[in-house]
């Protein structure tokens, strides 16, 4: 019964997304909680943990934020002609309760520092204006502040939730479906044969496998979960330390965030608040994930040298013939949905639904194109829990960060903390940048990407801009750097998860994985240095000239801080080396 239960409200989870896509827009105050509604089950129900009266709670919880969701919903048109301003005991009361769920839902879906801040940002707008000073604020009315953030489009059903329901949800609905089929097997296979006849063949192959897996996930924990199981086993059983098998499929996997065309929740976010087409945010943001794969490229490379590690045998390289059958599984869908965002008018949601539609015909194949029906009702099945549980866990940190973004809004609070960062760094660019590169790394230790990038950029964002630093510089910076928590210890996620799966200790992965993840910490910073890496759609020339410029340097760097045949003074000199050829003379 409780499995029946979990898929029917997947399916209604899902459909509803699909739904929105195909059928137009709908108002905020409906499309809006109807997300949040459709998060709740599989976290305060589905997900639920714990003794029994603990999972009772949670079931009490989730009918009270469901009931107030339908009160939104079906009293939209009068709550619109409120302005924002709550009347009566009632409309209190259900603020306040949709208020606490939400808090209590990112609780539950992640680690309770989200919902810590969300709540301390909460209690300064309520009482803020009791502090002394500049810190304090004019005061705000309780029917108003609550209004804004419950009743109106300034918290809860704001522009971060809207951007979660169309463009975030579609995406993670595409990468169940991919996931679900045989497209891993494609993708593997495909890389086998472009680099399994290198020197240490089987870690490149990892590094091609995650960044095409990465092309379709947009999750860099489900890129280890996926082609984790396959290629660190493989690496092990041919002779690679268990340790270095799981670095390199943490490195590689963390990729998976970055890569276009889809790059996860976070770039979406980006997109909405940039406000400019994702399509133009994919192509900028290619050249810095080409080099970040480069770089791992690099570091596989030396290491394979200073292990004195060989190429793969070719028997195990399959054949053309074999490439052949299974490239379609992934090559289809990401076809189809880069031809749609790249020479068509149409929106990054839709394009992901029509691939989304080609990925779930070829479900009933299998590598050897045999049709099996019962195998279309299994992925299925799996593929819908698996979107509707990523839509969950998307909702309740977008949601939570919109209590934020709302207080911030209304209390001038974020332009205060703007002014404190300038001033701290006194008005030094580089300053700033190492502040907010501390910050999202700091955050990131107990919060998603995501979560750690809206916070971030709320507070960090406009300091950077303000001191000259273009919005799009700003957010990638910021995004890149919150991505840090996947390799650095003491939370990091993705090493974990390779770490469990080759059965060794995660602390040795970790620091391998930050000397192979270099281009996380320099790519960040080249893109600053150079402008122009981030202008391929106008300056295609100029863009070349620097990611080879940058390129060159993370060569340098790798070599530096993986090592190699050459001493410790050849990698001094490759380390000042990289530093010149990266930040002097910036394009």
């Amino acid at each position: 019964m409780f499995e029946a239960t979990r898929l029917a409200t997947a399916a209604a989870s899902v459909g509803f997304h699909v739904y929105i896509i195909f059928s137009g827009l709908l108002p905020a105050l409906i499309l809006r909680p109807i997300h949040l509604a459709c998060a709740m089950p599989f976290v305060f129900v589905f997900g639920a943990k714990g003794s029994a009266p603990a999972r009772a709670f949670g079931g009490v919880l989730c009918g009270i934020g469901l009931a107030g969701c339908a009160y939104i919903v079906f009293w939209r048109r009068d709550l619109l002609d409120q302005y924002g301003s709550l009347e009566g005991w009632w409309q209190h009361a259900v603020s306040v309760a949709l208020l606490l769920v939400v808090l209590d839902m990112a609780r539950r879906a992640i680690k309770p520092v989200m919902p810590s801040i969300a709540l301390i940002v909460l209690l300064y707008g309520l009482f803020g204006e009791y502090i002394p000073g500049e810190w304090g604020h004019a005061g705000l009315p309780l029917e108003s502040f609550l209004g804004t953030l419950v009743i109106a489009e300034g918290g809860l059903w704001g522009t971060l939730t809207g951007t979660s329901a169309e463009l975030v949800a579609p995406f993670m609905i595409l990468g169940a479906f991919v996931a679900a089929g045989e497209a891993g097997t494609g993708f593997l296979t495909f890389a086998q044969k472009l680099a399994g006849r290198y020197r240490a063949g089987a870690a490149k192959v990892q590094v091609i496998a995650s960044a095409l897996y990465g092309m379709i996930s947009g999750s860099a924990s489900a890129n280890v979960a996926s082609t984790g199981t396959i290629t660190i086993p493989t690496m092990i059983r041919q002779g690679y330390p268990p340790m270095f098998a799981a670095a390199t499929e943490a490195v590689a996997s963390t990729g998976g965030q970055i890569m276009p065309p889809v790059m996860g929740a976070g770039v979406f976010l980006m997109a909405s608040l940039i406000q400019i087409p994702y399509s133009d945010l994919m192509v900028i943001a290619a050249p810095p994930a080409l080099l970040y794969f480069l770089t791992a490229w690099f570091g596989v490379h030396q290491s394979a040298v200073q292990m004195r590690i060989e190429a793969t045998s070719p028997d195990a390289i399959p054949t053309w013939a074999a490439v052949a059958r299974t490239l379609p599984f992934f090559l289809a869908p990401l076809g189809v949905l880069t031809v749609m965002l790249a020479a068509t008018e149409y929106t990054a949601g839709y394009a992901g639904a029509v691939a989304t539609l080609v990925a779930a015909a070829l479900l009933p194949f299998d590598a050897n194109l045999r049709v099996s029906w019962r195998r279309v009702a299994d992925r299925t099945k799996e593929a819908l829990v698996a979107a509707a549980e990523q839509i969950a866990m998307v909702a309740s940190v977008i949601v939570c960060a919109g209590i934020i973004t709302g207080v911030f809004h209304m209390t001038g609070l974020g332009v205060k903390i703007t002014s404190l960062i300038v001033g701290l760094a006194g008005g030094q660019l580089w300053a700033v940048l190492l502040m907010t590169a501390i910050a999202c790394i700091a955050l990131g230790m107990e919060l998603p990407t995501t979560a750690a990038y809206v916070i971030c950029i709320s507070v960090a964002g406009p300091a950077l801009t303000a001191l000259g630093l273009p919005p799009i510089q700003a957010h990638l910076f910021v995004f890149w750097y919150a991505l840090l928590c996947t390799l650095t210890p003491p939370v990091c996620g993705n090493v974990f998860i390779a770490a469990s799966i080759a059965e060794t200790p995660w602390l040795p992965v970790a620091w391998r994985a930050m000397r192979l993840g270099a281009g996380l910490f320099i790519v960040p910073l080249a893109f600053v240095a150079n402008p122009a890496l981030l202008t391929f759609a106008s300056s295609p020339l100029l863009t070349t000239l620097a990611t080879i410029k940058v390129g060159l340097g993370l060569w340098c760097f790798t070599y530096a801080a993986v090592g190699g045949r050459g001493g410790a003074a050849l990698r001094v000199v490759s380390l000042a080396a990289s530093a010149a050829i990266i930040f002097l003379f910036g394009i």
